[in-house]
């Protein structure tokens, strides 16, 4: 006799598994297909800043990091143009910490454990027959071209360098980001509150990313040095380095129906198969964490006459989530086009508007814990 399965997710990554343990909690039964995910070719030496939300989402399904891998930041430096800055600090907020760094490869192992003693959950080479099926594929999906869903995309004129740095200063658990001549480089904290590694993500033109690739280690690290202005000291590199296209993209439709095994069915989108991010707001993950929180609340609060494919509830969740998208999204295309705009006038409005932001405390304040998905 087949299987049969209340939800199929095709993508194993760190939304598909998340998603599948917290269905799994509410006694859903999960067909999980572990397909290659879309992370950038080469090594893994991502690194994401998890939110408050995000944390607690984890920490639901014991899958939140050691300390060592899940960094707390306490303060946040923005640099640009003549030196405007702005500075956030999480003791004036009474919290904890604004964001923690976490070690992608080291979550992805936690949740990957976690799924194999989930006994609701059977990791599938191949999609399942279910009620419904939870697309978490990345942002090149083929599950959602199957289902004809358009990807509105706007690729940006500039590529992601990522790797793993060590300074020769402690980091302070600061978390630094550079805005200079269309370029955005930022620098994580990383190996706990004592350390002096960082995630490096540097987003600059095609060009300057293929040359940056081909740098030996020592241009590689002289180059960045220059762009960080020596606030750590010396730096080392300590990884490879992995590079990748950036755009900022949303499915026109987060839902609907399709014919599978020869019935109807629903589907839905969550992750980067729904919308990709610039990373210089560093909130691509916390979205699809976000989507993942919003879809288990809608599917465990449905009166016991619904069934999991009910249009109605998953329409709710494509508009909870298209409107946090529209917010975090549009604001972040905004500060990116913004910052990469070549003109003095947009130099002399984005130093202007950082100062001012900068005195404005209850302003600060409304935007940090906006950002902590507080």
């Amino acid at each position: 006799m087949a299987q049969t399965y209340d939800i199929c997710i095709r993508g194993a990554g760190i939304v598909g598994r998340t998603l599948a343990l917290h269905l799994a909690a509410k006694r859903l039964k999960v067909a999980l297909v572990e397909a290659t995910t879309s992370h950038p070719s080469g090594p893994d030496v991502r690194a994401y800043a998890l939110n408050a939300r995000s944390r607690q989402l984890l920490e639901a399904i014991r899958c939140w990091p050691a300390d060592a891998h899940a960094t707390p930041v306490l303060h946040m430096a923005v640099v640009a143009d003549a030196d405007a800055q702005v500075h956030f600090d999480a003791a004036p907020q009474g919290i904890d910490a604004l964001n923690w760094i976490v070690d992608v490869p080291v979550l992805e192992q936690q949740l990957a454990q976690a799924v194999q003693f989930q006994p609701l959950i059977s990791v599938v080479d191949t999609p399942q027959p279910a009620t419904l099926t939870v697309v978490c594929e990345g942002r090149a999906s083929t599950t959602r071209d199957e289902f004809g869903v358009d990807f509105e995309t706007h690729r940006y004129a500039q590529t992601a360098v990522a790797a793993r740095v060590e300074s020769s200063l402690p980091h302070q658990q600061t978390a630094r980001q550079w805005f200079s001549e269309g370029e955005v480089t930022a620098l994580l904290p990383m190996q706990g509150q004592e350390g002096n590694f960082h995630a490096l993500v540097w987003s600059v033109s095609p060009e300057r990313a293929q040359a940056l690739m081909q740098h030996t280690d020592l241009e590689f690290t002289n180059a960045l040095q220059t762009a960080t202005r020596m606030a750590v000291g010396t730096l080392r590199l300590a990884s490879s380095r992995a590079s990748w296209t950036l755009q900022h993209a949303v499915a026109t439709r987060w839902t609907g129906t399709t014919t599978l095994d020869g019935h109807r069915r629903a589907w839905v989108l969550a992750g980067d198969a729904a919308h990709n991010v610039h990373p210089l707001a560093g909130q691509g993950l916390n979205l699809g964490l976000g989507d993942v929180a919003e879809l288990v609340q809608v599917l465990d609060t449905r009166g016991y006459w619904r069934p999991v494919d009910d249009m109605r509830l998953l329409r709710r969740y494509e508009r909870a989530r298209k409107a946090a998208f529209a917010v975090v999204g549009g604001s972040g295309n905004s500060l990116q086009q913004l910052f990469a705009h070549p003109h003095a006038w947009a130099e002399n409005a984005r130093s202007w508007g950082m100062r001012g932001f900068d005195r404005c405390t209850p302003l600060k304040h409304w935007v940090a814990r906006q950002a902590m998905g507080l």
